[in-house]
């Protein structure tokens, strides 16, 4: 009897131990799942504005001066390359790090479900122990009927959900930390992918600006000016020619 009690004495604690451990997951991975979704909308959120960015930068540009002109749209072009890379971090982390966590529910609920089985099976084998040990008080002489049936069976059952809580004890810890370790090195895989990327790509559009030549375009608008202002003297050039072949014509008509 001392040993089928010490047994649910040992249950106790494993399932005090299990639903700590499941109440922590259910917390924290919650918290980390709201956390994660959050950053992934943000990114995306990023990637909307970066669009609104280059469509500004394309019209500016085709209203600009060749060399900047073509500055700008090589810069669009690039920055418009890397929210394409944006949009793959965006689709990777929803994959691969919010829906795991979002996983994580269903896991709780099983493990929940084990836990009441087993708090099923040690409110029974509680009652079984209890009904043993009134039958031995009553009946001292048939202590060893009860040792060869009742009290064997319930043993039996006693090992036997102690072995299967601590198993599912063992395989909750271990998946836990196994996952813990999948989702954060993708996490930061797909960041050191999408960040080198984008180092390269910035290293580009950089250089597209920085390339872009002042002084041409300087020239050119000097170029532009002159020729306009040449354009309007022969416009008033013309304009007082036909002014004087009016008076002629006018002086003509009086004589």
């Amino acid at each position: 009897m001392m040993l089928l009690g010490r047994g649910l004495d040992a249950r106790d604690n494993q399932t005090r131990q299990m639903q700590d451990a499941v109440s922590n997951v259910e917390k924290h991975f919650g918290e980390l799942c709201q956390i994660f979704a959050g950053y992934v909308r943000k990114t995306a959120r990023l990637r909307d504005k970066a669009d609104l960015l280059v469509n500004e930068i394309y019209a500016y540009a085709a209203t600009e001066t060749p060399n900047l002109k073509v500055g700008l749209k090589n810069f669009a072009d690039e920055f418009s390359r890397l929210q394409d890379y944006r949009q793959a971090e965006v689709d990777r982390l929803e994959a691969k790090v919010v829906e795991p966590l979002k996983c994580y529910g269903t896991i709780v609920k099983l493990k929940r479900d084990d836990l009441r089985a087993t708090l099923t099976a040690k409110s029974r084998e509680a009652k079984q122990l209890s009904q043993l040990e009134k039958t031995r008080q009553r009946n001292p002489s048939d202590l060893h009927v009860i040792a060869e049936n009742e009290l064997q069976r319930a043993t039996m059952d006693a090992t036997r959900t102690t072995r299967h809580l601590e198993e599912t004890i063992d395989n909750f810890e271990k998946q836990k930390i196994r996952d813990i370790k999948n989702i954060f090195s993708e996490f930061i895989t797909i960041e050191m992918l999408f960040h080198g990327k984008a180092l390269e790509i910035y290293t580009a559009a950089y250089q597209n600006i920085q390339n872009i030549d002042e002084n041409e375009d300087l020239e050119i608008s000097r170029r532009m000016l002159r020729k306009d202002e040449e354009e309007d003297e022969e416009e008033d050039e013309d304009d007082e020619e036909d002014d004087e072949e009016d008076e002629f014509d006018a002086t003509k008509e009086v004589r």
